[in-house]
């Protein structure tokens, strides 16, 4: 099984990051990381090549800098990846995204699409569903669990009173949720990582044109944090707190 994995490269978290005065996107340093709800996208997508002596192509669109984030991804076991960086998608929106992505990945080929189910620098939660659309096969989303059995692939979808079990011929994209535990990259998988092949497109080389950026007005710093209210029990705290719940029909 040919598995393409969307992965994508964020500038570190817990690094403070600058927005460019002129359109207010992220000025994205030359060291990213993996987007950690990729992580889990990846675990899955290794897993099932495993289970189907298949292979794990990842695919992002972003500007490459020193590959750091894929790199990360590599290590952890995946084949090779493809990079779509071009500075004419800057401040690309999410349906622009999806586009690009899907075009890359039938160029390369696939027989099953791995996502997360959003991007902790962006949160949209569309892309992929746009994807699948464009790519025309069907979206098993939430998954919690992934099994290739017979030509399709069964996942277990999360739900808020359990799971539902989901099958859909291949190939299918699947987006998996933050709930499965990604494996650590071995030393013998970072230094290989060095040297497994990386292809790099614009959105030329894959005929994507009309390229839509994201408008964003205005962006104001979160207020602070108000001081909290003590409450000394006399013995009718708790009533106190439940009215407070109350107000803010919490309760």
């Amino acid at each position: 099984m040919n598995i393409a994995v969307c992965v994508k490269q964020i500038p570190d978290p817990a690094t403070p990051y600058q927005l460019d005065a002129e359109n207010h996107w992220v000025i994205r340093p030359e060291d990213q990381v993996l987007d950690d709800t990729d992580r889990s996208g990846v675990e899955i997508a290794l897993q099932l090549a495993e289970a189907t002596e298949g292979t794990v192509t990842l695919f992002s669109m972003s500007p490459s800098g020193s590959l750091q984030g894929i790199r990360q991804a590599l290590a952890m076991g995946a084949d090779r990846a493809v990079i779509v960086d071009d500075p004419s998608l800057k401040g690309a929106d999410a349906l622009t995204t999806a586009r690009v992505l899907a075009a890359a990945m039938e160029k390369e080929g696939f027989d099953l699409v791995v996502a997360g189910t959003e991007s902790t620098d962006g949160y949209s939660g569309v892309m992929p569903q746009m994807m699948s659309q464009i790519l025309d096969v069907p979206c098993l989303s939430f998954a919690r669990k992934v099994e290739a059995v017979d030509g399709a692939v069964s996942i277990e979808r999360q739900t808020a009173d359990g799971y539902d079990v989901v099958t859909a011929p291949v190939p299918a994209l699947v987006t998996v949720t933050a709930g499965i535990e990604p494996r650590y990259p071995t030393f013998k998988g970072i230094m290989q990582a060095k040297s497994k092949p990386v292809t790099t497109f614009t959105a030329a080389d894959l005929g994507v044109g009309n390229v839509q950026a994201q408008t964003i007005r205005s962006v104001e710093p979160v207020a602070s944090r108000a001081a909290g209210e003590i409450i000394e029990d006399d013995g009718e705290g708790h009533v106190k707190i439940v009215e407070l719940l109350e107000q803010v029909k919490v309760v």
